[in-house]
């Protein structure tokens, strides 16, 4: 049975389950069902576009919209609201989008959508819940057409869209629901942007295929975050390092307001160990760390609780095979860095628009390049140690940033940081930091360079320290080391 009809099935089971929780109300399996037939049958009479844009903030009606569109048998493509106009309008034009299923407010925030694309307002519809909607009979996906098509913000240029089928996210998350013993018991809490690979399979397609209920909230606020904890005694949380460090620092917040969550997890972007640390003082809560990409829908790792090893990912989840790559193609062994590969039921089908693309980020033997460094160890625990294109080679010694930025975010001044390279004529490149302080710290270069020269060796001390009032980032608050480059003129 495919993905789509598990999570009908499930919502027609138990139809008076409450499903999902959002910031605007509570959503009995059976309205989400009806919505999405609603729904279903205006996106029938609006367009006849094998792709449909969705342009919702996380909550109940995304499910819902997802759910109306595979029913009709098309693809859902979820848009950044976060990006520019300029950005949203390239998505729409590549997907050839002429329809968008959004909400009036969200609309207003992005500045408008592109003249030619028809809106279907969701939030006009939920008003008809008064009335039974006529069943709609589920279409079959084509196999050569994907689920979903997620585009990323890559490293440079425009976006890919990273076409993944109704198979890579029935794959993943079942891999999921296996590899941590999720029941129907598990109640997840979501802040992750649902356009946003982990926020649509961990935190919304896995508990509505396997009945958990899920709490989400649109915006991180630390303190709604806390309270939601203590409310709803949520079992999985996931979240990026950012968040956890500002829950830490959220005074009032009670020291057992975690205490129900059998997984903490952290993904995104390393979990530095000061963060790690304060939260499990903070709440008596470990983290743990998962790793993954968009392309690989997205989950490949995941350090469960029974496993607890800081500093990397876990072992990768059930039928996804991983490999370490050094740079002339031979596979590395134990310990030794190289580059992430992994083949696994749960890879995407390809970029969008994009065999040329497509094809580079593929080996041979059919695996995908993910361009991270890592090393395994020898019980198969995976940690990842940086970009391949952010990598340094300072007086012809490979230095990874990540390493830099631990010393530097243990320093109590210091909120977070980033580490790119800094052209020198004597020794290639040297690094370059950059910092972002605690609130009321004051910057001091001097006492900076010195905490590092304590822990790291010379050359890896960075030759200049900047502050900044915040570090760029992305929509899910990954630092974006690429906009640091413009300080240096580093490609």
């Amino acid at each position: 049975m495919g993905l789509v009809r598990t999570i009908r099935n499930q919502l027609l089971t138990h139809p008076r389950r409450i499903a999902v929780v959002d910031d605007q109300r509570e959503w009995r399996s059976f309205e989400l069902l009806a919505l999405s037939w609603h729904l279903a049958r205006e996106i029938a009479a609006v367009t006849d576009r094998p792709r449909i844009g969705v342009m919702l903030p996380t909550s109940g009606l995304f499910p819902a919209a997802a759910l109306a569109t595979w029913t009709e048998g098309r693809t859902v493509v979820p848009i950044n609201y976060l990006l520019s106009p300029d950005e949203i309008a390239y998505i729409c034009a590549d997907a050839e989008l002429d329809a968008v299923v959004t909400v009036g407010p969200m609309v207003d925030l992005v500045g408008g959508l592109p003249a030619e694309i028809r809106q279907i307002r969701i939030d006009e519809m939920t008003d008809r819940l008064r009335r039974l909607p006529w069943p709609r009979r589920v279409k079959r996906l084509s196999p050569r057409e994907p689920a979903v098509i997620l585009y990323t913000s890559g490293t440079s240029g425009r976006p890919k869209g990273v076409m993944l089928s109704e198979a890579n996210l029935a794959a993943n998350v079942r891999q999921c629901r296996d590899w941590a013993n999720f029941t129907r018991a598990d109640v997840m809490l979501g802040v992750l942007p649902q356009f946003h690979s982990f926020g649509l399979t961990v935190l919304t397609l896995l508990p509505l295929s396997h009945g958990c209920k899920a709490v989400f909230t649109a915006r991180f606020i630390p303190r709604r975050l806390i309270d939601l904890a203590v409310k709803h005694r949520p079992t999985a949380f996931v979240a990026i390092p950012s968040m956890f460090n500002a829950l830490r620092l959220v005074k009032s917040a009670p020291a057992d307001a975690f205490a129900s969550l059998r997984y903490a997890v952290s993904g995104g972007e390393p979990l530095p160990r000061a963060v790690a640390d304060g939260f499990a003082e903070r709440f008596g809560v470990s983290i743990d760390e998962g790793y993954g990409l968009t392309e690989t829908a997205p989950v490949t790792n995941w350090c469960r609780p029974q496993e607890h090893r800081p500093g990397t990912v876990g072992r990768a989840l059930a039928g996804i095979e991983e490999r370490i790559v050094a740079a002339d193609g031979r596979e590395c062994g134990i310990g030794e860095d190289g580059e992430v590969r992994i083949k696994g039921p749960n890879v995407m089908m390809g970029y969008f628009k994009r065999p040329e693309d497509t094809a580079a980020v593929f080996d041979e033997q059919g695996f995908f390049k993910t361009g991270d460094m890592g090393r395994l160890d020898a019980e198969g625990f995976l940690a990842i140690t940086g970009r391949i294109k952010e990598m340094l080679i300072i007086g012809g010694e490979n230095v990874f940033p990540r390493e830099i930025e631990e010393v530097l975010d243990a320093h109590p001044s210091v909120k977070a940081s980033a580490v790119i390279g800094m052209a020198d004529e004597s020794r290639g490149e040297v690094a370059l930091a950059f910092v972002e302080l605690v609130d009321g710290a004051e910057f001091d270069e001097t006492a900076l360079r010195s905490h590092c020269r304590g822990r790291l060796g010379q050359h890896k001390v960075p030759r200049e320290i900047r502050r900044l009032e915040a570090l760029p980032r992305n929509a899910t608050g990954k630092i974006m080391r690429r906009h640091l480059t413009a300080e240096t003129g580093r490609d």
